[in-house]
Parts: C-alpha cells; structure tokens; sequence
C-alpha cells in the first residue's frame, strides 16, 4: 500500500507481506490438491496435525480400505521440512508429495 503513495517499504513490512502471500499460496494448493484428491480420485480426505497436510483414504462398496496415503502440498521451490523426510521414509510407498504453483487469482488480496 505504500509503495502507492511513493513510500518505500520496509524490509520487515516486505518479510511480513512475502510471508503472508507464501501462506495463501500454501494454503490455495493444499485447497487444489484436496478438491482433485475428492472429485478425482473418490478419496475420503481428513487433515493430519503433523508430518503431512492430508490423509486420504479410499474404501471399496463394502467399506474395505483399498488405498491409504497422506500427503503433502508444495508450492513453489519449497522443501519437505526434517519431520516431512521422515514421516515420508517412514511411511514409504504411502506418501504423496504433490507439487503445484496456484493461478495467482486463488491466493492474492481481495
């Protein structure tokens, strides 16, 4: 808003502004990748606390589990954090890193 009115800004206000766009962005690809997982794929998705942002899981008609992955969105050039490496390691075969970059019209101001 100030660089309007010929103001420069600060680098704090430009770390908080960064900071603010980076979560809508964030949040505006775990939103994406959950509506595919849902429309898509027919997966029941809940979010998880720790070491991942979902956990999808896929029943057959008599309520079996067929499939079962968490997953984790990215953004951008992000990395998985120390506690994403090893709920992946861990987890193996059943962890999904999804990369995605957002239409900007899904995250900046109203």
């Amino acid at each position: 808003m100030k660089e309007i009115f010929g103001i420069p800004e600060s680098k704090k206000e430009k770390r908080r502004r960064i900071s603010r766009e980076n979560q809508r962005k964030g949040k505006a690809g775990e939103e994406i990748v959950r509506m595919n997982y849902i429309v898509r794929g027919g997966y029941n998705v809940t979010r998880t606390g720790r070491g991942s942002d979902w956990h999808a899981e896929k029943r057959d008609l008599l309520g079996r589990v067929i499939d079962n992955t968490d997953i984790e969105v990215k953004t951008g050039r992000s990395r998985l954090s120390k506690l994403q490496e090893k709920t992946k390691k861990k987890r193996r075969g059943h962890y999904e890193v999804e990369r995605v970059e957002p239409p900007p019209f899904f995250y900046q101001d109203p």
